[in-house]
């Protein structure tokens, strides 16, 4: 196998080559650090490379190899980690210039994670600032790009954490969503991101914020992946304020496990905000096709969303206040964001009334297991495409392009977006499927099949290669 099939072969794979003793964790460590060297500049996936870090743990991990068989099942698989997110040592900008010699003094909950299970951190990938954009192009940072075509967005807030995987600068990716953050970028970059249930995955050393709209999830090449680096990362913290039980069976296993006959919905369209463009409206029905040939009842509808719209901005702007950042340290949107923040009683009234909607939003999920939607209702925006818009134009765009989204944040149930195709302008086109409180393995297991009836992990951006 060659070193570009290598930096494209799963994590899974690769994590069986280590073992097998057919690949060392310093051989890929460094085919990841070349193909970063030289494609990052363009690109801009990574804030920071931790080149050194990362090329000293592989060799301790090299030779460990010849000491033990006892191995973490991602031993030696180099990771990304997006910059919102502490790795102790290592800068943590969250995309703001004003913070890149911040150095974490500690690893985040979700991190501890990743290095219990074996992986290796080549850097921090971009972020928009402060995690509040759907693209990553903080001031005073590179741009990050779309590895299919450099002139669009890979997306936000996990940009860069998507455009890694999807670029072979990594073999998998941590991210964060918190209106759809990890499933926008999945989308725009032909990759797999999973929103998780509120609950599962830890926010250690922090605890609740944001009405727990924001949650950690994994982004990657294949369903496989994406479910493997859930079940390492998720469970219980001393502390946490909330969590889930792990699954039984894994969040893997129901990669292998066939659904039985679903009650899936669908719709093109979002109350009160409108409906999809062409490529996105396509990317679903091609998607309930395909469902209704596995014989799942398909039925077109949704429930009205209209009432989330309101809290849910109040709730969401507010973590602009929460970073305790000087107004003048801030881009214009996120400036303008900080004036209009809300007193503490009212957001703790807009808290209370997302809880209240979403109450009625989960129970349309009496009825039915699954909801597919796009992902953003209309295809990705070229890089720098709104910035000479003002603040409150920009805004409105950004609402009206995630509309799918933060309907999982407030409700804080699982979603996936996973790739179906390409759009008419050669990008990738993606679908969301949500489902119950808590049932990930139902969507992993719905994902898979869709995946291995309509496979992409042959695909490769030709820039990458």
């Amino acid at each position: 196998m060659n070193e570009i099939d290598l930096a494209f072969t799963p994590a899974l794979e690769l994590a069986q080559l280590i073992r097998r003793r057919e690949l060392s964790p310093l051989d890929l460590v460094e085919i990841y650090l070349e193909r970063i060297e030289r494609l990052n500049p363009q690109l801009g996936s990574y804030f920071t490379v931790t080149a050194d870090l990362a090329v000293a743990d592989a060799k301790a991990k090299t030779e460990l190899l010849s000491t033990t068989s006892e191995l973490p099942p991602f031993f030696g698989v180099p990771i990304s980690i997006k910059d919102l997110t502490s790795v102790a040592g290592v800068t943590c900008s969250y995309g703001n210039p004003a913070l890149v010699n911040n150095i974490a003094n500690h690893d985040d909950g979700v991190v501890t994670r990743i290095k219990q299970a074996g992986f290796t951190i080549l850097g921090k990938t971009a972020t928009s600032e402060l995690g509040s954009y759907p693209y990553s192009e903080p001031t005073g940072f590179t741009p990050a790009r779309n590895p299919w075509n450099l002139e669009y967005t890979p997306g936000g807030s996990s940009g860069g954490a998507a455009s890694s995987v999807a670029a072979g600068l990594s073999a998998i990716a941590q991210g964060s969503d918190g209106g759809g953050s990890i499933r926008g970028p999945a989308a725009c970059c032909g990759v797999v991101g999973i929103k998780p249930a509120r609950g599962r995955v830890t926010k250690a050393p922090v605890g609740d914020r944001l009405g727990g709209i924001a949650v950690n999830g994994p982004i990657a090449r294949t369903v496989a992946d994406a479910a493997a680096m859930l079940d390492v990362i998720s469970g219980y913290f001393t502390g946490d304020p909330y969590w889930l039980p792990d699954p039984q069976p894994s969040f893997l296993a129901a990669t292998q496990q066939k659904t039985d006959n679903l009650k899936i919905a669908f719709s093109t369209s979002i109350l009160p905000l409108g409906d999809a463009d062409a490529n996105c409206k396509q990317g679903v029905l091609q998607t309930v096709q395909l469902l209704a040939q596995f014989g799942h009842q398909i039925e077109e509808k949704c429930p009205d969303f209209s009432g989330l719209v309101e809290p849910f901005q109040i709730v969401w702007q507010s973590g602009i206040a929460a970073a305790g950042l000087p107004a003048e340290a801030l881009q214009p949107v996120n400036r303008w964001l900080l004036a209009r923040s809300s007193s503490v009683g009212e957001y703790l009234q807009a808290v209370a009334k997302m809880q209240i909607v979403s109450r009625q939003i989960i129970a349309f999920f009496d009825t039915f297991d699954v909801l597919v939607l796009p992902v953003y209702l209309h295809s990705p925006i070229r890089v720098g495409e709104w910035a000479n818009l003002s603040p409150e134009e920009t805004f409105e765009n950004i609402v009206n392009w995630v509309a799918p989204c933060p309907v999982a944040n407030a409700t804080g149930l699982p979603a996936i977006a996973i790739p179906v195709g390409f759009d008419s302008n050669g990008l990738p086109m993606s679908v969301q499927l949500m489902g119950k409180p808590a049932a990930e393995s139902t969507l992993i297991s719905l994902a898979a099949q869709l995946e291995a009836a309509n496979p992409w992990i042959q695909h490769r951006p030709a820039f990458a290669l």
